[in-house]
């Protein structure tokens, strides 16, 4: 079945909505290039939306009612926002679910080494990569030291103009013959990721007799303890992430499309908070969760298979009906749901993996795959007839360009997302998102059509289902 191209019916209005949209988003995505920075940007257009901190509304023994906004954080790293509906919570929430964390590659606990006069911190890979793509880039280091007396100190280097970048190194082509020979897992090794931050000894006093034996981590831990206040230890209870240094752009002569760091999954994730922030009221309550650990199992206290959510939906429903197990369970199994998750776009390059009539393309909105999962659909949710008929009525009442895809070919591959574990309460629930081309790169590429008709789609779904 044909799908239409989204850019052949925008008339100009539709035209400013668009790149309106899509100019937030781009910002959004140079703001948020960790979970951290994507939940203090979450809090602060939640707040400037008339959002309140749940936690302190519980302190004022506040009760809900229809039309208050209220969110939720858990450890700076997962953010859960809802509007309260006309509806009772018992009867459900329309609920909008994406992850905010990426593939990068973290710096481990006792990284700062010295080796030849070169200054390195050693690292561990996030997430699936294509380790060989992440050599020789300009890159960045985001994240935070938390010190022993409870201060924080956020860290981002690399991407303002004046900032210095830093690089993973590669072995020069000239003496390349064996390691070309490789499989492309093995190219490059996990333990070769570390990075070169610097290669400038420590200027001594001439005066002393002794010369610093690793002159150049010294000068290194100098310098972050001149700018950060940092000791060596300190290392020991610090989160820090390397990412790409640079920011969203424009991509093609015809600017359609977005290039940019962590669009898997934050071009959903985005894209979901801008629908319930332009929300302003709801039949049935709507919710957005945002939440961490997808790239690695959804595991941890971040992750969707924590309580996190659950628990907040039971102080949900004791501030607006009373403390009510029951109530509680009927307000999780009564909900539908929209795991938002990126697909994999069409690539006529590698043409060979996609099973065309099959497949996510670009320019052709937002879409919905009944199941994701490998093989025989291991691992996948595989959404109801029912439900999917309840959604294309929605979408295409609201004037919405969809199309239904799945990832690849049969035994080419798979993947997974949050929606299985969401779909244990009894919800409906169905994956949707955004196609994306090069996913789980260091730079991806999606469509400005795309993620207009993906911002489109979530507000029709808090609305109308």
């Amino acid at each position: 079945m044909e799908r239409r191209n989204a850019w052949k019916v925008y008339d100009q209005t539709e035209l400013e909505k668009l790149d309106k949209i899509n100019e937030t988003y781009k910002n959004c995505l140079d703001d948020g290039k960790t979970e951290r920075e994507c939940i203090t940007l979450a809090v602060k257009k939640a707040e400037a939306a008339g959002y309140k901190n749940l936690k302190e509304l519980q302190k004022e023994h506040v009760k809900l009612k229809a039309g208050d906004k209220v969110y939720a954080v858990c450890m700076d790293k997962s953010i859960v926002l809802f509007i309260i509906g006309q509806e009772p919570l018992e009867n459900g929430m329309n609920i909008l679910g994406a992850h905010i964390d990426s593939p990068r590659i973290d710096v481990k606990q006792n990284p700062l080494y010295e080796n030849e006069e070169l200054a390195y911190l050693d690292t561990h890979y996030y997430g699936g990569i294509k380790k060989y793509q992440w050599v020789t880039l300009p890159l960045a280091l985001h994240g935070v030291i938390a010190k022993k007396d409870g201060t924080i100190v956020p860290v981002s280097i690399g991407d303002e103009e004046e900032d210095p970048v830093f690089v993973i190194t590669d072995l020069l082509v000239h003496l390349a013959s064996k390691q070309l020979e490789k499989k492309g897992s093995v190219v490059v090794e996990g333990e070769k990721l570390d990075l070169l931050i610097g290669s400038r000894p420590l200027e001594q006093d001439p005066s002393l007799d002794q010369e610093e034996k690793e002159a150049v981590k010294a000068n290194v831990m100098e310098l972050l303890k001149k700018y950060y206040d940092m000791e060596e230890e300190d290392f020991l209870s610090a989160e820090l992430e390397i990412v790409p240094a640079g920011k969203a752009r424009d991509c093609g002569l015809d600017r359609s499309m977005v290039l940019a760091y962590g669009q898997d999954d934050r071009v959903c994730a985005f894209t979901s908070l801008f629908a319930i922030l332009d929300t302003p009221q709801v039949t049935r309550t709507g919710c957005c969760i945002l939440v961490d650990k997808e790239e690695i199992g959804s595991v941890g206290a971040t992750g969707m298979h924590s309580r996190f959510f659950e628990n907040v939906v039971a102080e949900l429903v004791a501030m607006t009906d009373g403390e009510s197990e029951l109530k509680v369970r009927r307000a999780l199994q009564n909900s539908r749901m929209l795991s938002s998750d990126v697909s994999a776009a069409y690539d006529p390059m590698y043409a060979d993996v996609f099973e065309k009539r099959s497949s996510a393309f670009f320019g052709k909105g937002l879409v919905f795959n009944k199941f994701t999962g490998s093989r025989g659909k291991s691992g996948s949710n595989d959404a109801n007839a029912e439900y999917l008929a309840k959604i294309r009525g929605v979408m295409d009442d609201a004037d919405v360009s969809y199309q239904f895809a799945e990832l690849g070919k049969v035994d080419a591959g798979g993947g997974g997302t949050i929606a299985y574990i969401m779909a244990n309460y009894g919800m409906e629930v169905i994956d949707s998102g955004v196609a994306v081309l090069s996913m789980h790169a260091p730079w991806e590429v999606t469509s400005k059509a795309d993620v207009y008709e993906a911002y489109k789609g979530y507000v029709a779904f808090l609305k109308n289902m």
